[in-house]
């Protein structure tokens, strides 16, 4: 179907030029009540009980119960074998892995690099294959990256990740959603992000249809090393171009100007706008740069693979406390321990993951094939995307904003159509897609390539 509104142009070129007043889409009872039950001290407890390992280098002990990786390792496969022994066997825990040879680099010696997840499978069978991966590591380092024997608590990089993502899911598995979502941990990212790369190429290789990817890396202090404390911020890294694009794709994006639209920024976009509707007590600063200046996450193979992946660290780290020996020098504490997290930071940032995930396995797919039509010069933007499959998919929405702004200004309901026309030019503003279902969940927002057709 097509819908043309030359008869409303005046209105909608005003609108352009003026604050968005769309209304925000509507808030899930549901997903409001999985805030009330992330736990703050639930979480210090897993903090608590990752530090209490002394180590979890990736090179440490692996046969002892109580230190090193090993340990630590079985333990987090333990926890999440009891959240789904707790809800009726809803979680599928495995433990994946392989041994990294020395690299001449971090890793000296043959070491198992071990993943630890768990799958809650999507109900829909249009949506089942859709996956998001929410991931922590669960390794940690000392000043020396190579020294597996020093004590390496790693509360903040990256307990607090790993426990966070324990949080959700212990929440989140006892809810049904139409797509399927991942829980997991992995090893040997500080020695080169090598259990997130083995994970990335394996999905890559079962052809998985990995929509998401978010990676939670140092979420856990709100205080920074001026001693500033600002618990209501945190970044959200997302890259432009993706380390993927062929020459073609780098042409259009040349031509179009659609650096600030990839697949990871719109997903960046998506996670924002879960945040302020369900955790207004926390604001999402958006980061366009794949991850902290020269500097590298779990997210970063997923990316490489070519999935949208993004990346949550606090708003201000402090180096004191990342890859330190434990030591006290000049009067001052060094060492990545416990008592220099803020745990309800951590379950403020949990929460608006939880909002994101939740809203993303319940929402519909973003519109596939959406393009914008060029067969001819003209001054209005036809956009046209294939209808999506879910049963409960109630419509579409187009987005735009200015070629300047980060965020989208404007939105319009189009209702259940595959083709629009809008009097604004395509030159002057960016343009995107969302589907929303009966429920009021909205997709990401699809970016239309140019088509000739």
């Amino acid at each position: 179907m097509l819908i043309t509104l030359f008869a409303f142009q005046l209105p909608l070129l005003a609108a352009a030029r003026s604050p968005a007043t769309q209304p925000a889409p509507p808030a899930d009872p549901d997903i409001i009540a999985m805030m009330n039950e992330i736990d703050a001290s639930r979480i210090e407890a897993d903090v608590l009980k990752l530090v209490s390992f002394g180590t979890r280098h990736t090179a440490s002990e692996t046969e002892s119960p109580t230190r090193g990786i090993g340990a630590a390792r079985r333990w987090i496969e333990a926890e999440l074998r009891k959240i789904s022994a707790d809800t009726g066997g809803r979680l599928q825990v495995d433990a994946r892995g392989y041994v990294q040879r020395p690299d001449g680099r971090r890793i000296t010696r043959p070491v198992e690099i071990v993943n630890v997840f768990a799958t809650l499978r999507g109900t829909q069978p249009e949506s089942v294959e859709r996956i998001y991966i929410v991931s922590g590591h669960y390794d940690s380092i000392c000043s020396d990256p190579k020294d597996s024997e020093c004590d390496a608590p790693g509360a903040n990089d990256d307990a607090s990740g790993v426990a966070a993502v324990l949080e959700l899911a212990r929440v989140l598995c006892r809810r049904e959603f139409e797509a399927t979502l991942t829980f997991m941990a992995v090893a040997g990212e500080e020695q080169g992000l090598y259990g997130s790369t083995f994970m990335a190429r394996r999905a890559q290789a079962h052809n998985h249809d990995v929509q998401g990817m978010i990676t939670l890396d140092i979420i856990g202090s709100s205080t920074a090393a001026d001693g500033t404390v600002d618990a209501e911020h945190v970044r959200l890294f997302s890259e432009g171009a993706p380390e993927t694009e062929s020459e073609e794709q780098k042409k259009i994006r040349l031509d179009t100007g659609s650096d600030n639209d990839s697949p990871a920024r719109q997903l960046a976009r998506f996670i924002d706008e879960c945040a302020d509707l369900y955790v207004p007590q926390m604001d999402v600063v958006l980061i366009w740069r794949r991850d902290r200046f020269l500097r590298g996450g779990d997210h970063k193979p997923f990316a490489r693979e070519g999935f949208a992946a993004v990346r949550f660290t606090e708003m201000n780290e402090d180096y004191r406390h990342q890859h330190q020996n434990v030591r006290v020098e000049d009067g001052v504490q060094y060492g990545d321990l416990p008592q220099f997290c803020d745990f309800d930071y951590i379950a403020n940032v949990t929460r608006v993951n939880a909002a994101a995930l939740a809203s993303l396995a319940r929402g519909p797919a973003p519109p596939a094939n959406t393009r914008v039509l060029t067969a001819k010069l003209t001054t209005d933007t036809t956009l046209r995307w294939n209808a999506n499959s879910e049963p409960d998919v109630a419509g579409y929405e187009v987005l735009w904003r200015e070629t300047t702004a980060a965020l989208w200004q404007h939105t319009r309901d189009v209702g259940n159509v595959t083709e629009f026309t809008s009097p604004l030019s395509k030159d002057n503003y960016v343009f995107g897609v969302r589907a929303y279902d009966r429920d009021g969940h909205r997709s990401v927002v699809a970016y239309p390539l140019p088509s000739k057709e």
